[in-house]
């Protein structure tokens, strides 16, 4: 994925840094190219997270560009799992772990 934006999320993926979030997705999608999002950082995710990932995807795809998610936490891999996001995200790390 070479000419991609790097972006990592650390501590909380939550609605109480959605607002902040959101500038700091938008501003990586901004940039061009296809985004790389590094969640191997965040410790907590909940419904408002889920839906910047899904809006930042369907942002992406507006442009023909990608969002690729990687490094997945515990926090995220078991919040994924239960919405069976694997899917949505085409997300081969995921798909194994959906199986379980």
């Amino acid at each position: 994925m070479s000419g991609a934006v790097a972006l990592s999320i650390e501590g909380e993926f939550t609605i109480y840094r959605a607002s902040e979030l959101h500038t700091v997705l938008k501003d990586a999608l901004a940039a061009g190219g296809d985004l790389e999002i590094d969640l191997a950082g965040v410790s907590e995710i909940d419904s408002a997270g889920v839906q910047l990932l899904m809006a930042a995807k369907k942002t992406a795809a507006a442009s023909q560009r990608a969002v690729r998610l990687v490094g997945h936490s515990p926090a995220v891999l078991e919040v994924f799992e239960a919405l069976d996001l694997a899917g949505h995200f085409g997300d081969a790390l995921l798909m194994p772990a959906a199986a379980h």
